[in-house]
């Protein structure tokens, strides 16, 4: 129990009164195993999350969009039988929206915040959403810390600005967060452009063939531009200048015919490694090193068609990690199992129940077939169709086919932390990052967390988050401390 948790006026509760038992870990079945549905406290806390605000996305409300393609360069039939997949050169239409996570949908595009990176597939057996970042790593492993973490990125609701007591209390009481707090602050925390930096899916997919064979794969997407990116003081001079920069970009682009494309690669663990690998292979907070799995290329993305109208396309599209296809789906990364939910879920709050009959969400390549009636914005289309299932009428029927395999589960239900493999830490691969650096990389990246500490207010809340980053290097937090120091005087 934290100090802060020693002087609360008592315990934490549901909507409904219930004291929370736990608000760490969400319920899974036995240890390692999927997301209960009957965590109701990790489900109102998400629902609740979801309609905070109207009517733009909480999350990720600052973005642009474009469509494309993706083109199969490699046979990866004996890892997936997902058809659009299923051979080399074959293309599938795409829809890709790239956003800021923390501001508002009237924030700069130039600032220090992770970017989405979201994928709409319009394959033959439905659309597949993929649903990642900038960076291969987040700042937490579990979605039921989700809201809270997001509240410390947005505005406070006494001062209505970003506060940084908030943003480092948060990070200092959650080891977790260091690798990604290091990836942001280092060099490739602010993209120069949407066409520039490298996108992931961050979590563990599961990929499963026509033999029932099941691998977990992880998404990169490796910009064709080269990277490039922003010091801090070319962001504040471009932010002020042009707020529209990375939309503006992305749009001139592409109407020039100079179309962004990225190399796409997948790492590969069959499934019975991931038991006895050396940490967790589903936590988000952790990369897989390119030398226990190799990147193999897979295909090739391009941007080649702006939106006409991105009121109507770009905030009214919606991305779900929940939208799979045959041969594809989730792994028991605790962040993806909540965002199954959590991402639906908000756009049908925001955008509304017909939200995936707008002509951008809706399948390109097949068509929907489902019983869902009515609600807002209903156009009618089923006409006097029977509305249940089965029926007697010819209408749509299940196929009994499943989209993934089952994994097994054992153990007793409950609010777990996730399986504790042999090397799993907080701190190490946070470490390494920080080795990896040249000393001028080094340097930046200790300005750039310095000049952001400094600004707490309390003393203990500076020192605590400082004490991860010196869990993760000796060096790194004893620099970093100094130079907090000589800022605060």
């Amino acid at each position: 129990m934290t100090v802060q948790q020693e002087k609360a006026s008592g315990p934490l509760t549901t909507e409904s009164g219930a004291p929370v038992a736990d608000n760490q870990n969400s319920e899974v079945a036995g240890l390692g195993g999927p997301v209960l549905l009957q965590d109701q406290h990790l489900i109102e806390k998400l629902a609740r999350f979801n309609r905070e605000q109207i009517p733009e996305r909480i999350v990720h409300a600052r973005g642009a969009g474009a469509y494309g393609t993706f083109t199969v360069t490699a046979d990866v039939t004996r890892y997936t039988r997902a058809k659009f997949l299923s051979e080399v050169g074959k293309q599938t239409e795409v829809f890709a929206r790239f956003s800021t996570v923390a501001g508002s949908l009237g924030a700069a595009d130039a600032v220090r915040d992770p970017r989405g990176f979201a994928l709409k597939f319009y394959t033959e057996e439905g659309n597949y959403d993929l649903v990642g970042n900038n960076t291969p790593v987040f700042f937490i492993k579990d979605a039921i810390k989700f809201p809270d973490f997001i509240h410390t990125q947005k505005r406070d609701p006494y001062t209505g600005s970003q506060e940084a007591d908030n943003v480092w209390d948060f990070w200092g009481l959650s080891p977790e967060s260091t690798h990604q707090v290091t990836w942001l602050f280092g060099d490739r925390g602010i993209p120069a452009s949407y066409r520039h930096m490298d996108g992931f899916g961050s979590h563990s997919f599961q990929w499963n063939n026509a033999d029932g064979e099941v691998f977990w794969v992880k998404y990169h997407f490796k910009t064709d531009q080269g990277i490039k990116c922003l010091t801090q003081a070319e962001a504040n001079r471009l932010a002020g200048e042009d707020p529209d920069s990375h939309q503006r970009d992305l749009r001139e682009s592409i109407e020039r015919g100079e179309f962004p494309t990225w190399t796409v690669y997948v790492q590969i663990m069959p499934a019975d490694e991931a038991a006895t690998y050396r940490f967790n292979p589903f936590d988000l907070t952790k990369v897989w090193p390119h030398a226990d799995y190799p990147r193999i290329e897979i295909g090739k993305f391009e941007l080649n068609r702006n939106p006409d109208n991105i009121f109507a396309e770009v905030e009214q599209s919606i991305f779900s990690p929940a939208h799979f296809v045959p041969g594809i789906g989730p792994s028991p990364d605790k962040m993806l199992q909540g965002r199954l939910f959590g991402y639906a879920d908000a756009h049908r709050y925001r955008v509304g129940i017909n939200a995936d009959q707008l002509p951008v969400n809706r399948p390109h390549a097949t068509e929907a077939r489902t019983y869902g009636r009515d609600g807002h914005m209903y156009d009618g289309r089923h006409g006097r169709a029977k509305n249940y299932e089965p029926n007697s009428f010819g209408g749509p029927a299940e196929t009994g086919a499943p989209l993934w395999q089952p994994a097994a589960v054992t153990g007793y239900t409950g609010n777990h932390a996730a399986p504790s493999h042999p090397e799993d830490n907080d701190f190490v691969q946070a470490g390494n990052l920080y080795r990896l650096m040249s000393e001028e990389e080094k340097g930046r990246l200790i300005d750039n967390l310095a000049g952001f500490i400094a600004k707490v207010s309390r003393e203990d809340i500076a020192d605590r988050a400082i004490n991860n980053f010196r869990q993760a290097d000796a060096e790194y937090g004893k620099r970093l401390e100094e130079a907090v120091r000589a800022l605060r005087g």
